[in-house]
């Protein structure tokens, strides 16, 4: 059902780190904000979900952009390296510390850094192996009560309101009815991609929506290919990231076995980059059976406690904990410049959702947390001012019997095998284009449904097949092997040649 417009001068899609920065810096700018999230708790919002911490540059810019650099392949962008760590000691401060008031851990009088992979340096502010909900929680509160930012919870994005290459706001749905909110200016801030594969780090809703709905609207989308797998996320019921900071403490990678190989692989052997590390990982996987974090040189619980908690809770036989490569993170997304605008006007995007550059094809060990901040900030600021204009926003229609509640779930489970199997870890190129083939037919299955029922549900599963093709044909234009994007010439073990037959 849709009902009457509303008007902000900003609205803000998403209320993960980035989507709070932009909020908070628009209205100390003065702007009317409103900030819609389809969360109806804190853990629905990636930044929840992060563990390891949040990089600084510890009064060496320098070598913190030289390891950025370096875990990217070499392919990240320099400018944006530059405006990242730049501004990252301030943002942390003003907003994090002094703002919000997070306690990260502390040793003495000073701050208690930690070091992960591809870091040349202990650099990164934690809260125990918990940073992403102690950062969340409060910063989510702060807005809320601090500021006079309206926050709209339980409240998906549907469809950006766009005219000639700018967009006016974007169609909310909210209890199954739909309205046109019109804006000054846009910021898509909408998390992740883990809906798309079988095991993911993400939440169970991050379907891609902001990239979904900059693409239709005619957005650039940049880096698509460049998914990038955590090689360590708890391998049995109810899976869970097992932060890389753990393998920074000096746990170690062990196979059925109980051979440690990671020294073979790379000189940096448990702290080499992700992709290096996921690959060998999966490796050991399909050849003896089995991997485990071995966790018996360090005090595991009393360094990493709400993990030891969760271990414990599954049943884990520490200090052994079996482990499993999961989709993590899209380096990718919608392009954006220095202050998060796209190709469209009045329309930006910040956060894992925006490709700013930072990544380029492999993203350095805590620097999510970071660039959604300051992006965040820089986006929000200079979102504001803008006039509040309305047009002819798009009809939704309804008009066609409700599906079936297997019909997205169904639809969801044959997206998520093929890019399991095909647009994961390893690619090849024949599997690829199945995996574009059947992702093709998908997407037209999904848009003929779409052009007459509106749902939640199903707007997502659009979101998922359209990002999934994005993803796909990326990769298969990506001849080259580098960071997340990795070719083989031939089908790996699990691989299934008849994905395309579902």
């Amino acid at each position: 059902m849709t009902v009457g417009p509303e008007e902000t001068d900003v609205l803000v899609v998403g209320a993960g780190i980035a989507g709070l920065a932009a909020g908070l810096a628009a209205d100390r700018a003065g702007a009317d904000v409103t900030l819609v999230t389809k969360a109806e708790r804190p853990e629905s919002a990636s930044t929840w979900w992060a563990q390891g911490g949040i990089a600084v540059t510890r009064n060496d810019p320098d070598q913190f952009a030289a390891d950025i650099r370096e875990a990217s392949a070499g392919t990240a962008d320099e400018a944006a390296v530059e405006t990242l760590v730049e501004h990252a000691d301030d943002a942390v401060r003003d907003v994090l510390v002094e703002t919000v008031g997070i306690e990260f851990d502390t040793e003495g009088e000073d701050f208690d850094y930690g070091r992960e992979a591809a870091h040349d340096e202990p650099r990164i502010l934690h809260v125990d192996a918990a940073t992403g909900k102690h950062v969340h929680v409060p910063f989510l509160n702060y807005v809320a009560d601090e500021t006079d930012v309206t926050i709209l919870e339980d409240t998906a994005a549907l469809e950006l309101i766009r005219h000639e290459g700018r967009v006016y706001g974007a169609v909310l749905e909210r209890d199954g009815e739909w309205s046109p909110t019109f804006a000054g200016a846009t910021v898509l801030a909408t998390g992740g991609i883990g809906a798309l594969y079988p095991r993911s780090t993400n939440p169970d809703d991050a379907t891609g929506d902001g990239i979904a709905m900059a693409a239709l609207a005619g957005a650039d989308v940049a880096d698509m290919e460049y998914v990038q797998f955590h090689p360590t996320a708890f391998d049995g019921d109810r899976p869970f990231l097992v932060s890389e900071a753990v393998r920074g403490e000096g746990a170690v990678l062990r196979n059925a076995d109980g051979e440690r190989f990671m020294p073979d692989v790379h000189p940096d052997a448990e702290l080499a980059p992700r992709d290096v590390v996921a690959r060998a990982v999966r490796s050991q996987r399909e050849a003896t059976g089995e991997v485990v974090l071995d966790v018996s040189s360090l005090d595991f619980a009393g360094h990493f406690p709400e993990l030891a908690a969760k271990c414990e809770e599954r049943g884990v036989d520490l200090p052994h904990i079996p482990v499993a490569p999961a989709e993590h993170f899209l380096c990718g997304g919608v392009a954006v410049d220095d202050v998060g605008k796209t190709s469209l006007d009045r329309c930006y995007a910040v956060g894992e959702c925006a490709r700013t550059g930072v990544h380029g094809a492999n993203r350095l060990a805590s620097t999510s947390l970071l660039e959604g901040l300051v992006w965040g900030l820089r986006a929000g600021d200079d979102a504001s001012g803008h006039e509040v204009e309305q047009i002819e926003a798009p009809e939704l229609l309804d008009r066609d019997p409700a599906l079936q509640d297997t019909f997205a779930r169904e639809k969801f489970h044959r997206l998520r095998r093929v890019m399991g199997e095909q647009v994961g870890i390893e690619r090849t190129p024949e599997g690829l284009g199945r995996a574009q083939a059947v992702l093709r037919r998908l997407k037209g299955e999904v848009d003929a449904y779409a052009r007459t029922r509106t749902s939640r549900s199903l707007y997502e599963l659009r979101s998922a097949s359209v990002v999934s093709l994005l993803i796909a044909r990326a990769a298969s234009e990506n001849e080259e092997s580098i960071g997340c994007h990795y070719l083989v010439e031939e089908p790996s073990a699990t691989a299934d040649a008849d994905a395309d037959a579902d």
